[in-house]
């Protein structure tokens, strides 16, 4: 049976892609809690400010460096240790920005009385950040330092696959939740109109976050390992 071979398709475009349409994500979440939310603050009598933190890290951070982590180790130039040190980084930054965003959110509950993880979405983003960070260390373990034997790293190295890609889809669907969520809330409050700018505003956010996570995960199939290369030099989700 014949098998299509992906070597034949070059992942450049698609990565070019992934970092355009990032960009256009922190652009849009930006633009959202800023000039429609009134801004970002961590200490101050409105509220509202304090959370307007959550969304930005979660996408700047949790979503976007985390996408360019992904596509990083194919595309960048360099040795091989160094974009392993540079995928390890981004999210490491990733993960700290995403900690940052959930005690923005707890703080936020907390002076107002609000009670925390109670809906699918604060599930689901607890439980994505505890597996990023589980396969963070697990990845910078085995892969980078102290780095495991060449039969470990063999071992591991699907399982790392598979984890990586299951946490950016969860990652990805957690923030599409919290749009969702956030929107009903305020629309529900009637302090956003159905058919506002602000409303499409959020809808275009939803929309670019499926398409940024449709892209990042096509440039991981395009940059699978054909037979001559290493197995961990084909590192491309999440985890160094």
């Amino acid at each position: 049976m014949a098998r299509w071979n992906w070597g034949r398709v070059s992942v450049l475009p698609f990565t070019i892609l992934v970092h355009l349409v990032g960009i256009l994500c922190v652009a849009l979440v930006l633009v959202w809690m800023i000039h429609f939310r009134g801004g970002l603050a961590w200490s101050t009598s409105n509220q509202i400010l304090i959370f307007n933190i959550h969304p930005v890290l979660m996408i700047v951070c949790f979503i976007f460096l985390s996408s360019e982590a992904i596509v990083h180790f194919k595309s960048a130039p360099g040795s091989k240790f160094y974009k392993k040190t540079i995928h390890s980084a981004l999210n490491a930054i990733a993960l700290t920005g995403a900690i940052v965003g959930v005690a923005a959110v707890f703080k936020f509950h907390k002076e107002l009385g609000i009670a925390n993880l109670y809906s699918l979405h604060a599930w689901l983003g607890m439980l994505t950040i505890i597996l990023f960070g589980l396969q963070w260390m697990s990845g910078f373990l085995v892969f980078l330092f102290p780095r495991g034997a060449k039969k470990t790293r063999g071992r591991v190295l699907p399982w790392h696959v598979f984890v990586g890609l299951l946490v950016y889809i969860a990652a990805i669907s957690s923030a599409e939740s919290g749009i969702v969520e956030l929107v009903a809330l305020l629309q529900g409050r009637n302090a956003m109109g159905k058919f506002s700018p602000e409303a499409r505003l959020a809808n275009c956010l939803g929309l670019s976050l499926l398409l940024l996570g449709a892209l990042v995960v096509l440039s991981s199939v395009l940059s699978s390992p054909s037979p001559a290369t290493k197995p961990e030099d084909a590192i491309a989700i999440p985890s160094p």
